[in-house]
């Protein structure tokens, strides 16, 4: 099956198409027992369609011209029979091809979904998030009609084409020649066509792409857009992106409409030239009537999956340019390699160490961090400060393994920490930020995020230590309110009182607050600091702040300055790091 495409999609297909249809087979060949019955149901129902015009042909030769009643009797009641049944098999096999197209859907959408989960921030940094959501939802759609569609229109096609044939050459050999010619015909016409289609079709992707990644980005800023009264900039750019989209659909409508005008054309001239050539020999006596009609029907069944046969061109050029931006996707390579056979975690809290890492972004100059030495002990409160755009968040990321050291590495417990598993790594930090994620859900689903078997206790525990009974006392549903998508009917400090709630809830070794209470007041701020110092006496704190006497009770006090990471003079610790 995937050498048999491969050979439609071009004479000579690339790698990443072999490698795409292997992929998309993986997932066909699970459900084999279910393609195999529906296309028994497929068979079954083209066989009983096949009857259909010879029976027609029965009851006008045999019954009617011949004043058979008995005849039409058991020629209608076959008919009904025939009809009542192939409605029966129409209706199981729409239900049963549903739920097995729904399943290989979805299996191929959580596949690549599961592939972006283990993709570094630098990957969604470069990338549109409009056009990731075109790839996962429009993309992997047209691969799976293609995959189980195709594959049953084929199926049908073929039974059609063989058995209408047989009966053509059955009700006269001579006039089944204008099929030999017709087909070729076709053939000769789908294949110049198919470049054209695959052009235009990858083009229509690329315009689509364009407009989704606009509408995620504009939409959740419409707030900054209303206020800097952009509104009719940002209407004239949808406008403008909308028009570029209908000029491409249209290009290709009419592309399309040529590759299947013309093999139509092609189909009513054989046809006609049927009932001119039949015609006479029914006028001479030297035909039946009945078996014009039956020839005729039984010419539109060879034509129609003789159509369908040579438009899997098109289907698989169409395919094929999904294909290849999916597999684009999948042919990211994650930048964190997870060890084979990691080491066990500690089974205490454990320090952190860098040891004499550098680091800085591939698409960038500045030197994030170069040849930085330090030590976050266990139990005590590390303040990181340096100026805005330093790089103090992408040291954390570096202690979270977003990133790995272009040179040193990252210990905890004294173990390099790209030999531990990474997931029960990760669970070990909780980073509270800026930039709140909240979705779509109850607020205790919110909070209970990172430690979902939370109980009820729990959660109302963490809710008065990060001072939130009052916003659950004013939510008319209280923990079972549901919050807008990114909590966005939530002030800013509600928001990052619920990331403090649910890092507390997390109870990890390590917890980082990166400014995560500049949206609240400063009374605020000292209370809910205090309360975490209290809870995490015997565990690390990490503060990033930029407000003055945030370090003044610090164990320890870090600033990144110009790539250089050095203890200030300040501390109480200044040993620690050597």
């Amino acid at each position: 099956m995937v050498g048999l495409v491969a050979r439609l999609v071009s004479s000579e297909p690339s790698d990443s198409v072999r490698s795409g249809l292997r992929w998309l087979y993986s997932f066909v060949r699970p459900q084999r027992r279910a393609i195999l019955g529906l296309m028994a149901l497929s068979i079954s129902a083209s066989l009983l369609v096949l009857i259909q015009p010879w029976l027609t042909k029965m009851l006008i030769d045999d019954g009617l011209l011949a004043g058979s009643f008995p005849v039409l009797g058991m020629v209608v009641l076959g008919m009904i029979v025939a009809t009542t049944v192939a409605t029966l098999l129409s209706g199981i096999n729409r239900y049963l091809h549903t739920r097995l197209s729904g399943r290989v859907l979805f299996a191929l959408r959580e596949d690549v979904y599961g592939h972006l989960q283990q993709l570094s921030p630098r990957f969604f940094g470069r990338r549109r998030m409009g056009d990731l959501l075109s790839r996962l939802d429009g993309d992997i759609a047209e691969i799976q009609r293609f995959a189980i569609d195709a594959l049953f229109s084929a199926t049908s096609s073929i039974i059609g084409l063989i058995g209408a044939t047989v009966m053509l050459v059955m009700l006269s050999w001579k006039l089944a020649l204008l099929v030999a010619v017709l087909v070729p015909l076709e053939m000769l016409w789908l294949r110049w066509m198919r470049r054209k289609v695959a052009d235009e079709t990858r083009t229509l992707r690329e315009r689509s792409s364009d407009m989704s990644s606009f509408l995620v980005e504009t939409l959740p800023a419409i707030k900054f857009v209303q206020a800097v009264g952009r509104q009719r900039h940002e209407a004239d750019r949808l406008h403008g992106l909308g028009q570029g989209y209908l000029r491409q659909l249209l290009r290709l409508q009419v592309v399309e409409f040529f590759t299947n005008a013309i093999p139509s054309t092609m189909t009513s001239i054989t046809r006609a030239l049927a009932f001119l050539i039949g015609g006479y020999w029914v006028i001479s006596g030297q035909w039946q009537l009945g078996s014009l009609i039956a020839f005729a029907t039984y010419l539109g069944m060879v034509v129609g999956p003789a159509q369908s046969l040579l438009g899997l061109y098109v289907a698989v050029q169409r395919m094929a340019v999904s294909l290849t931006r999916v597999t684009e996707l999948r042919d990211e390579k994650p930048e964190i390699a997870v060890a084979d056979t990691p080491l066990p975690m500690p089974a205490a809290p454990a320090e952190l160490v860098l040891h004499d890492v550098s680091f800085r972004h591939a698409d960038r100059q500045q030197v994030i961090i170069e040849r930085g030495t330090a030590r976050f002990p266990v139990g005590r409160k590390i303040v990181l400060s340096g100026p805005s755009g330093s790089g103090k968040s992408t040291l954390i990321d570096l202690l979270q393994r977003f990133y790995d050291p272009d040179r040193g590495y990252v210990s905890y417990g004294g173990v390099d920490i790209r030999q531990l598993n990474l997931s029960d790594y990760r669970k070990r930090l909780a980073v509270v930020s800026q930039d709140i994620v909240l979705f779509r859900a109850s607020l205790a689903d919110n909070l209970r995020y990172g430690a979902p078997h939370a109980t009820l206790e729990q959660i109302e525990q963490v809710v008065r230590q990060a001072q939130l009974e009052e916003l659950v006392a004013s939510l008319p549903e209280g923990l079972d309110a549901q919050l807008s998508e990114r909590g966005q009917q939530l002030s800013g400090g509600q928001r990052q009182r619920i990331a403090i709630a649910r890092a507390l809830l997390q109870e990890p070794d390590v917890l980082v607050l990166d400014e995560a209470t500049s949206a609240v007041d400063v009374r605020t701020e000292q209370a809910i600091i205090r309360e975490i110092d209290v809870l995490f006496a015997g565990r690390t704190r990490i503060v990033i702040s930029h407000r003055p006497g945030i370090a003044d009770d610090a164990d320890l006090h870090y600033q990144l300055l110009d790539g250089h990471l050095a203890v200030t003079a300040a501390s109480p610790l200044q040993g620690v790091p050597g």
